[in-house]
């Protein structure tokens, strides 16, 4: 099904803290890495003391619901591009993600393993976030909008709330997909945080297609 696409998938039990990994390697991220571009906001606006604005806001919202690439350029601006990220999720305890060049934020690269570093920081007790901002951020991504909640939410429990954020890029060197879902879902009654990460897809589709059975592979 794969058709060659590489595939790096991380899982962890919130609750036991079990982990279960497989492949690996550094991904483009795609539109993955707007979750760590509001992180890096909060984090600043946390360090001054501060709410965020009235459009800082707006342009969160639609980063995050719709995946807006305008909002999410001027909110990699306001955060001092690849340095501003880069130092934020460092305080975060990420080792292995590292800013685009310039205004090229959809090419940072990272790993699934420090997907799951980023989404512990949100999801999680211990945070350098504060409660407030990583609420703000939780609901955002349970607000996604239907036809981009694909990947991590087929797994969840009927009912249930679903928090993702997706990505997904032709790559124009080859023609080929990068396609990632992370999130955290609630499967059998316990909470997961996950991300798979994949390139090398003939369509997204079949990108789609191929988290979505290896994530089902990874919680079984």
């Amino acid at each position: 099904m794969g058709d060659g696409a590489r595939v790096s998938v991380a899982v962890v039990d919130l609750g036991s803290g079990e982990t279960v990994s497989h492949g690996g390697g550094e991904f483009v991220t795609a539109s993955i890495v707007k979750v760590d571009i509001l992180a890096a906001l909060l984090l600043g606006a946390q360090d001054s003391g501060r709410e965020l604005t009235g459009v800082e806001r707006s342009y969160a919202r639609a980063m995050i619901v719709r995946s807006d690439n305008d909002a999410a350029s001027a909110l990699w601006d306001a955060i001092g591009r690849a340095p501003g990220l880069n130092a934020a999720n460092a305080r975060f305890g990420l080792t292995r993600t590292t800013g685009g060049d310039g205004t090229l934020w959809g090419l940072t690269r990272t790993t699934a393993e420090d997907r799951l570093v980023l989404l512990r920081q949100v999801f999680g007790e211990e945070s350098e976030l504060s409660g407030p901002s990583r609420a703000y951020l939780r609901r955002l991504m349970e607000r996604v909008v239907p036809d981009q909640a694909w990947g991590a939410p087929t797994v969840a429990d009927p009912g249930t709330p679903c928090a993702v954020k997706n990505g997904w890029l032709p790559r124009d060197a080859t023609g080929l997909w990068v396609v990632h879902t992370t999130g955290c879902v609630t499967v059998a009654g316990r909470t997961y945080l996950l991300s798979a990460l994949s390139d090398g897809n003939k369509t997204k589709q079949r990108g789609v297609t191929l988290l979505e059975e290896a994530v089902i592979t990874a919680l079984s």
